[in-house]
């Protein structure tokens, strides 16, 4: 083997050694995607199957209307709810619920149509605000 020859077969041993840097670190890319693919497919299975798991509790919720309620103060509230075919009376004060009653569902009561009002919302406002004044100046 002459000078050249070995320069040549240097050269490309070199060449070689550098493309195999390449086939490493595509490698190395290959495996780290693919690894990052699976976590990502383990992530999605996860929530497909809580998602299918949590279905039947949903089901079993029961079917609840809040019929009305009214608040007693900054932090109490009286709540009417509908649980099936009975009313709950609520009481909530507090971060507490306690149940007051328990009473049959009856069927909302509506104004009966042939009860019309009267005038515009400024007279009847300022009637209400007589009878109001009226009775308390009686009263003291």
């Amino acid at each position: 083997m002459n000078s050249d020859s070995s320069a040549v077969i240097g050269h490309a041993i070199d060449g070689l050694g550098q493309g195999s840097d390449g086939v490493l670190s595509l490698a190395l890319f290959g495996k780290t995607a693919a690894a990052l693919a699976l976590v990502i497919l383990i992530i999605l299975a996860l929530a497909a199957l809580l998602r299918r798991r949590g279905q039947p509790r949903a089901a079993q919720q029961l079917n609840l209307k809040v019929v009305g309620s009214t608040s007693l103060g900054p932090r109490e509230k009286v709540v009417v709810v509908q649980v099936e075919d009975r009313w709950l009376v609520l009481g909530l004060a507090g971060g507490q619920i306690t149940r007051l009653d328990s009473l049959e569902a009856r069927e909302a009561q509506l104004p009966e149509p042939g009860v019309e009002l009267h005038g515009s919302f400024a007279e009847r406002f300022s009637q209400a605000l007589k009878a109001n004044l009226t009775g308390r100046s009686l009263g003291s």
